[in-house]
């Protein structure tokens, strides 16, 4: 399928779905959409995803790479219904991840961070999803981002909730920070279409220092880089209460509750909104 001037090269390793290969295909085609609508275009030109089955309902088991051309493994549930696929969010997060380039090893924080964050604003974006269940979603996780007695910063500190909640928090920090200082007219989302239009994508070995540079100097000239040096190798506490205070939004009974008049209620709203 061609998607956002991007190629998808499906292959069914299994045949064992209740569903058709049609109801697999849509849930594809949809994951590829959210992703085309955030960076303006499907990351790169031609990717392959491989579909296999597992026992259960539901997906699982993904993983992108960048050798030997774009290419995406993740498993489904033979049980799996259409609503199951439509709330999927791991296809969506892998491809987000072709979007950015391959940094070394002490950096898959800011990869892994950029897919937790980017995914459920990319599938907002698409309709897929809303901005009350996102902002919900991270007033209830962002927390596992923190960081603990002995952190040594995020290049330093290898723990699954400093690698993709610490990193989520590195991209909603710059994306506030990036709003601020352009009068909420650029955005972490500027950003990541500059870096990925100038070749950033996970075929590219990239030091991280390059894809920041670009990054900046398609915003604010700045806040990705000065982020980057003030949390990179040191704990940074970050008052989550506050945070979510000046955005304007609370969690009552599972769900987000907005505030108009907050400071940063403005940004808040263009976050989830983007650019078409």
């Amino acid at each position: 399928m061609t998607i956002g001037g991007g190629t998808i090269d499906v292959t069914f390793e299994s045949e064992q779905f209740d569903l058709p290969k049609t109801a697999l295909l849509d849930w594809v085609r949809e994951a590829a959409q959210a992703v085309s609508i955030y960076y303006g275009h499907y990351p790169v030109e031609r990717a392959a995803l491989h579909i296999y089955s597992k026992d259960g309902d539901d997906v699982s088991d993904g993983t992108s790479y960048g050798d030997d051309g774009v290419w995406c493994r993740i498993s489904v549930g033979r049980h799996a219904t259409t609503e199951a696929l439509h709330r999927d969010w791991m296809l969506t997060h892998e491809m987000v991840h072709f979007g950015f380039p391959s940094v070394r090893r002490r950096h898959h924080w800011i990869e892994e961070g950029i897919a937790t964050y980017v995914e459920p604003i990319a599938r907002v974006q698409s309709g897929n999803l809303t901005a009350a269940q996102v902002w919900s979603d991270m007033l209830r996780d962002m927390h596992q981002g923190l960081p603990e007695e002995g952190d040594q910063g995020l290049d330093n500190t290898h723990t699954w909730g400093r690698t993709y909640w610490g990193g989520a928090l590195f991209c909603l920090l710059a994306d506030i920070g990036i709003r601020k200082n352009t009068g909420n007219a650029k955005g972490l989302q500027d950003a990541l279409r500059a870096i990925n239009r100038d070749g950033g994508n996970i075929t590219a070995d990239w030091p991280l220092d390059r894809a920041l540079k670009i990054g900046d100097r398609a915003t604010d000239g700045k806040t990705l880089a000065e982020l980057y040096q003030k949390m990179s190798t040191q704990p940074v506490m970050v008052d989550l209460p506050d945070l979510w205070r000046q955005l304007g939004v609370r969690r009552e009974n599972g769900s987000a509750v907005f505030d108009a008049s907050a400071p940063l209620a403005a940004a808040r709203e263009a976050i989830m909104r983007g650019h078409r």
